[in-house]
């Protein structure tokens, strides 16, 4: 029977760590409890949040409804032939903990995704991606819970709406699909893909003439996460908080002749993809603080909880500020990856 919890502290629950209460509370621990939880007196569809590792999720309030964390675990091989293999993970799987399991297994396709937090469920979602890598790619289905039908259903990877962090689960399905597990395909023979940032560089370094492995890009960018981005259990954080932004050619073309040094990632319809941290630092904009809310003077793209002593306004207005900054520098629109409550 799933247990419920009342007036449950919410500021563990999230990797920003800011201050949030919910009404009720409850942990999923495998999939089959959907069914009860769906019928709990305190389960009301228009006010229930789905929880995975809180890494992309910002508590600007109390939460009045139900709050479910999703810790069901598990993977196991499906299918497999010479050159693929197919894994099946539980939503509540820890992300980098899995890739880190593929890494040891001798598999590759998700060593560029080292390292970055939260859960295997919410990995579709956001379609999270780095290092010139989208998690679609390597997608073959995401079971859900459906709360329309309350039956379990498969979307294979065409119906899920992949675009550059987007997916089905953030635009129709939102507040329908319930991810419980999700189906992989993996490689048995490693491809390097290193063309992003600076991978290529640290891999270098490390490996020398030796060829590289999935393991050694794994470690690689770790190690470049690692020198960027606060570790959030001891400096509260979601990671990058804005979606790199993509722009028209003809603007990002304009915005080059001004900034010669101006990073651009051509995208395969014509448009180009900016860095977001670039724009924000060029903006003079490390280290600025409001209240407890800070952009980390190390990586720009990352705003920080100081000292745990933000609160969720001193977050909001540091946010609109850069948006602003950045908007009036350089005409581009900002847009925050975390959902923000």
């Amino acid at each position: 029977m799933v247990a419920v919890f009342s007036d449950y502290d919410l500021s563990g629950c999230s990797t920003f760590h800011l201050p949030a209460r919910a009404a009720h509370f409850c942990v999923l621990n495998h999939a089959s409890e959907l069914p009860e939880i769906c019928a709990l007196p305190q389960f009301q569809r228009d006010t229930v949040l789905w929880l995975g590792g809180g890494s992309n999720i910002l508590f600007s309030r109390d939460h009045q409804g139900l709050v479910v964390q999703m810790a069901n675990k598990g993977i196991r091989e499906y299918a497999r032939d010479g050159k693929q293999v197919r894994l099946a993970v539980q939503a509540g799987e820890v992300w980098h903990d899995f890739v880190q399991y593929t890494v040891n297994a001798g598999l590759s396709g998700l060593e560029n995704l080292s390292l970055i937090p939260g859960t295997v469920g919410a990995a579709p979602v956001q379609n999270i991606g780095a290092y010139g890598v989208e998690v679609k790619d390597r997608i073959d289905y995401v079971d859900c819970f459906d709360l329309d039908s309350r039956e379990f259903v498969r979307l294979q990877r065409d119906e899920c709406a992949f675009a550059y962090r987007e997916s089905l689960f953030k635009q129709a399905g939102k507040g329908r699909y319930v991810i419980v597990a999700v189906g992989f395909v993996l490689d048995t023979v490693f491809q390097t893909r290193v063309g992003y940032g600076d991978l290529a560089a640290v891999l270098a370094q490390n490996c020398g003439e030796r060829e590289a492995t999935a393991a050694d890009v794994s470690v690689a960018v770790c190690q470049i996460r690692r020198s960027k981005l606060p570790n959030p259990d001891e400096m509260g954080n979601v990671g990058s908080f804005y979606k790199n932004p993509v722009v028209d050619a003809a603007h990002a073309q304009c915005l080059r002749e001004q900034y010669g040094d101006m990073p651009v990632y051509p995208q395969p319809d014509g448009t180009v993809k900016l860095a977001a941290g670039w724009l924000i630092e060029r903006c003079g904009l490390k280290g600025k603080q409001i209240g407890g809310a800070a952009v980390h003077d190390k990586q720009a793209l990352v705003l920080i909880n100081r000292e745990g002593k933000a609160s969720a306004a001193d977050v909001l207005a540091l946010s609109q500020m850069v948006c602003e900054e950045v908007l009036q520098r350089f005409g581009v629109v900002l847009v925050p990856e975390p959902n923000i409550l």
